[in-house]
C-alpha cells in the first residue's frame, strides 16, 4: 500500500481522486471507480503498489506499436484494476479481478528494482505499461519508468487514455510512446460500452502528442457499434487534425466478456477503414489482428515502397534507412533509435 498521489481532500473526510477523468469522490472506507484506490481516514492509498498480476516479454509491436523501436522487446507488467468497465475487455479476469472478487488485490510483490532487472535481462528496449489501464497503478509505473530512464531504457503506456492533464503532464518527461484506444467517436459508445466519456481520450491524444511523446491510435472496429463509414471517417480526421504522421491501428473484433452478440470484424470493414484513413490523408494505416493479410506492412507515403514487411508480431524485412525510405529518401516518422 502506498499513498496515491493526486487527490485533494475535502470534508467529513472525504478526498476526490484526480488520477484519471472520473475523479471520483470517495468516502472513508471506500475505492473509486477502478477498485484499486481506497480512502484510509481521509487519505487515498494505491492498494496495487508492486502488486504485479502479469510480467512477460513482448514483441513491441504486439502494443501495437509499429513505429517505436521495431522488432525490439518490451517487458510488459501489469496489476489489477481498470477505470473502464468496458463489454468486450479481453484482459476483464485482471481489469475487472477487484470488482469481481469483492475487493481482492492479487499479484506478486515486486519493486521497480526487480522491474527494470528483468527488463534488462529479457534483452527488452524498453518497459511497457498494459494489460490493464496502467494509469491506475501510477505510482508503481511512474516509479519503474524514472528508474527505466535512467538504466537507458524507453517507456510506453497502452493505455485507454483517460488520465487527468495533470497526470499526462506529470508522466510525458519520462514516457516515450504511447498507444492510445479511440474506441470509437460517439459518447454513446463510450457511455453504454465503457462507462466513460470521448472528449478527454481526443483531448489526451492531443496533449500527449503535443509534450512530444510518440502517439500511436487503435480502433477495435466491433460490427454494428463503430463500423460506419462516417463514424471510421470522423475518427481519421481527427487523428489527421493532430498529426498525419499518427499511425492508425484499425483491429479485428472477436466476440469476449460481455459482447457476444457481435459477430467478428470481417476482414473487407479493416481494408475499407484503412482505405478511409488513407483518403483522409494519413500517412500510415494499419489492420490489426488479421495476420498475413498485408494491412500490416509499412509503405512508404510518398513512393508506395514496401519499407518493413510484417507477419503478426514478426518483422520479416525492415528496408528503413537512418529513418527514411531507403528507395525516394522520404522521411518515416517514428523512433527507430
Amino acid at each position: 500500500m502506498k499513498e496515491a498521489l493526486f487527490y485533494t481532500v475535502e470534508d467529513k473526510g472525504k478526498v476526490q481522486c484526480q488520477l484519471c477523468n472520473n475523479r471520483c469522490h470517495i468516502k472513508p472506507g471506500k475505492r473509486g471507480i477502478c477498485r484499486v484506490r481506497e480512502n484510509r481516514d481521509g487519505k487515498l492509498y494505491s492498494l496495487v503498489y508492486g502488486k504485479v498480476i502479469s510480467a512477460n516479454s513482448d514483441p513491441i509491436e504486439k502494443k501495437p506499436l509499429f513505429h517505436f523501436l521495431p522488432g525490439s522487446i518490451s517487458y510488459s507488467i501489469a496489476t489489477v484494476g481498470c477505470n473502464f468497465r468496458c463489454l468486450h475487455c479481453q484482459n476483464w479476469q485482471i481489469s475487472q479481478y477487484p470488482r469481481i472478487y469483492e475487493g481482492e488485490i492479487p499479484g506478486e510483490d515486486r519493486d521497480p528494482e526487480d522491474i527494470v532487472n528483468a527488463a534488462v535481462l529479457h534483452r527488452a528496449k524498453s518497459i511497457s505499461y498494459t494489460y490493464v489501464e496502467p494509469t491506475i497503478f501510477y505510482e508503481f509505473a511512474y516509479d519503474c519508468a524514472v528508474l527505466a530512464k535512467k538504466k537507458g531504457l524507453k517507456n510506453v503506456f497502452v493505455s485507454n487514455g483517460y488520465m487527468s492533464p495533470e497526470v499526462t503532464r506529470h508522466l510525458a518527461p519520462v514516457l516515450d510512446g504511447i498507444n492510445i484506444d479511440i474506441k470509437a467517436f460517439t459518447d454513446k459508445f463510450y457511455h453504454d460500452v465503457c462507462k466513460a466519456k470521448l472528449q478527454p481520450v481526443l483531448d489526451n491524444v492531443r496533449l500527449m502528442h503535443e509534450l512530444g511523446v510518440w502517439v500511436e491510435v487503435t480502433t477495435l472496429v466491433i460490427p454494428g457499434w463503430n463500423d460506419s463509414p462516417k463514424e471510421l471517417r470522423d475518427i481519421a480526421r481527427f487523428v489527421k487534425g493532430v498529426d498525419p504522421s499518427i499511425p492508425w491501428h484499425v483491429t479485428a473484433f472477436y466476440p469476449t466478456y460481455k459482447m457476444l452478440d457481435r459477430p467478428p470484424t470481417p476482414v473487407a470493414t479493416l481494408r475499407l477503414a484503412r482505405e478511409i484513413g488513407l483518403e483522409e490523408g494519413l500517412r500510415f494505416v494499419y489492420e490489426g489482428n488479421v495476420p498475413g493479410e498485408g494491412g500490416e506492412n509499412t509503405y512508404c507515403p510518398a513512393c508506395g515502397e514496401e519499407i518493413i514487411k510484417r507477419v503478426g508480431f514478426r518483422i520479416m524485412e525492415n528496408r528503413l534507412s537512418d529513418g527514411k525510405c531507403s528507395k525516394c529518401g522520404e522521411t518515416i516518422e517514428g523512433v527507430w533509435a
